[in-house]
């Protein structure tokens, strides 16, 4: 064993300068990985679908209640995608009217399904309902498109005059309609949590556009 005693002083410093710097060197990767998950995690809470804003118009063919939504896809979604997996997403609309003496009166329900898909030969990903379909070259395109929802019109004649009415809208992945396997793991965790929750406004009748604060459920 080598006696320190036997080193000259300024080789001991050296050494003690290594090892403190070694030391410094551990604490910077460390504290760099602590600001990189810090900047990551927000990231990772932002996937899923949020509304941003929603609204009923009135127009020839009645009133229409439409809601755009914030769409971030969980990354198990993406990589399904990718591999050619379709996504199947549900608009839910409902319009009802609050009674003190009695059930709300239900005035419009409706539902719509869009269908995301990715082609891995032409690279094209495509947004259809029904039987409309409609192509994009890129991700960021289609998810624009379904982020756009609106209701089948139904007629004014359902809302009466002057009368406040509590619109509702509702965008999800439909994990019923996902391959077997698929469907286990989406019942399990979290990996397929798309789901934007009910999100409630009040709509007075009265008014060519409707639209007011609400909030989600």
């Amino acid at each position: 064993m080598t006696d320190d005693r036997k080193i000259p002083a300024i080789f001991q410093r050296t050494g003690h300068v290594a090892r403190l710097g070694a030391g410094l060197y551990k604490c910077v990767i460390l504290a760099a990985l602590c600001l990189l998950s810090s900047v990551l995690c927000p990231l990772a809470a932002a996937e899923g679908i949020s509304i941003n804003k929603a609204e009923a118009r009135q127009g020839e063919d009645g009133y229409q209640l439409s809601a755009s939504y914030n769409i971030s896809l969980t990354l198990a979604a993406q990589e399904a995608l990718s591999r050619g997996i379709p996504l199947y997403f549900i608009g839910e609309f409902s319009l009802t009217r609050s009674r003190w003496y009695w059930l709300d009166e239900e005035v419009f329900q409706g539902e719509q399904t869009v269908k995301l898909s990715y082609n891995m030969l032409t690279r094209q990903y495509r947004i259809s309902r029904g039987t409309l379909f409609q192509n994009f070259a890129s991700f960021e395109d289609a998810i624009n498109i379904l982020a756009r929802q609106n209701s089948a019109a139904f007629p004014a004649g359902l809302m009466k005059k002057d009368s406040s009415y509590i619109a509702a809208a509702r965008l999800r992945l439909d994990v019923a309609q996902l391959p077997k396997l698929l469907q286990v793991n989406a019942m399990a965790g979290k990996d397929w949590a798309l789901n934007s929750d009910w999100y409630r406004w009040v709509v007075q009748s009265a008014g060519a556009n409707a639209r007011g604060e609400g909030k989600a459920e």
